[in-house]
């Protein structure tokens, strides 16, 4: 499995080093549903972009989701908790065992609660975050004094320190991170990477390029045409 996933980082790093729109082969759309989880202050409207170039590379539409949430609330005692409810919908709908989540920024910490701490190690076969602040983010400190979202984010928070305390990627998930070193929200740069995961470095991209970015979406979509 983690021979496998290296193989595919290879392929992932090529592609995110080729030039912008450069695509993976065409497929006939994922048997896995998609769910898409956006970052603070942020709707499903972000995923706009990333939804259409999924749907140009043969993703049904009907099997790319977006969760809405309140990214004011607590990650541990709210928002995973609603996530796996939103996910079993997902399930009953489609008929699949197991969804494929893509985080953005904050949306990688109550996604990886789910996994982690919730029923995610079964229901959840890739788990990719995209900017996410996963050792927690200085610049958060500046709304952490009225906005949980911002507390959870914080370093050294309850949230943080409990996600890494041991191991970071527990589990049959397959764990993918995408950082930036010219990422403005996320401080340091190297919050976003975990320990066993495939971590992958991108071009110069600003925190909310990586909504729109044409090889990150490219990146994105080759790993779920893997399974």
């Amino acid at each position: 499995m983690r021979r496998a996933a290296t193989a595919l980082t290879a392929a992932v790093s090529v592609l995110l080093l080729a030039a912008p729109g450069v695509a993976p082969s065409a497929h006939a759309g994922p048997a896995t549903p998609v769910v898409l989880v956006h970052g603070r202050n942020a709707d499903p409207g972000v995923w706009r972009a990333t939804i259409s170039g999924l749907e140009a590379k043969g993703f049904p539409a009907d099997r790319i989701f977006a969760w809405s949430y309140d990214t004011s609330r607590s990650t541990n005692e709210v928002l995973a908790g609603r996530l796996s409810a939103y996910v079993d919908q997902v399930l009953q709908k489609t008929g699949a065992a197991r969804v494929d989540i893509v985080a953005h920024s904050l949306g990688s910490l109550p996604s990886r609660w789910y996994v982690e701490f919730g029923d995610g190690a079964r229901t959840v076969a890739n788990w990719i975050s995209l900017a996410g602040p996963n050792h927690g983010t200085g610049l958060a400190w500046l709304c952490a004094a009225w906005d949980q979202g911002c507390r959870d984010m914080t370093p050294g928070s309850y949230v943080v320190t409990n996600l890494n305390r041991d191991d970071e990627t527990p589990g049959p998930v397959h764990y993918w991170t995408f950082w930036s070193p010219c990422d403005e929200q996320i401080l340091p740069n190297a919050s976003t990477p975990l320990n066993g995961a495939a971590n992958t470095e991108t071009s110069c991209l600003k925190h909310n390029d990586f909504l729109t970015d044409p090889a990150v979406i490219d990146a994105v979509a080759g790993i779920l045409a893997a399974g």
